[in-house]
């Protein structure tokens, strides 16, 4: 029963990023992030960390977006501590490792995944590594602390770059 659910629950997610991309196209990734409400943390933590400019530039970018739920995986405290305007450089550090150069699709890091047996290094804007490999036929990233978050949904193109949904928050070490 759980997996029908899970099943359920992920259309009903794909189908409303599908709609949102129709959208997004014409927006950059702040405001593509905007128009679902399963960005809302995503949305307060980039106004939080004064990165609303920076993903708004021209670009490209290639943003792996949390959403809310993936925060709420987070420690008790944890997105409360980070959204304080004394952790403002700990939450940028967090919030970049989730931003590559260029715009990455999908069937690029696929590729990238093929091409190096299984696993791809991909190089953040701040210069910290994720993993990306497959598993049960789905694409994984791997963060530098062993964390595995699933890429849910993918090519959310906008003015200035992609964006795809990951189910967890990533860590830098």
């Amino acid at each position: 029963m759980k997996k029908k659910n899970l099943i359920k629950s992920g259309l009903v997610s794909l189908m409303m990023l599908l709609a949102v991309n129709v959208k997004a196209q014409d927006k950059n990734i702040v405001e593509a992030a905007m128009a679902p409400d399963d960005f809302t943390t995503l949305v307060a933590a980039v106004k939080a960390a004064d990165l609303v400019d920076v993903l708004s530039s021209e670009g490209p970018f290639t943003v792996f977006a949390p959403t809310n739920a993936a925060f709420s995986k987070l420690p008790e405290g944890t997105v409360e501590g980070l959204l304080k305007p004394e952790s403002k450089d700990m939450l940028q550090t967090v919030l970049k490792y989730h931003v590559v150069s260029g715009s990455v699709m999908a069937s690029d890091v696929v590729a990238m995944i093929k091409k190096g047996n299984g696993k791809a290094t991909i190089e953040t804007i701040i210069g910290n590594k994720l993993m990306a490999q497959m598993k049960d036929g789905a694409v994984y990233l791997v963060d530098e602390n062993n964390n595995w978050s699933k890429i849910e949904a993918t090519d959310m193109k906008t003015s200035n770059g992609v964006i795809h949904v990951i189910d967890t928050v990533l860590l830098p070490k």
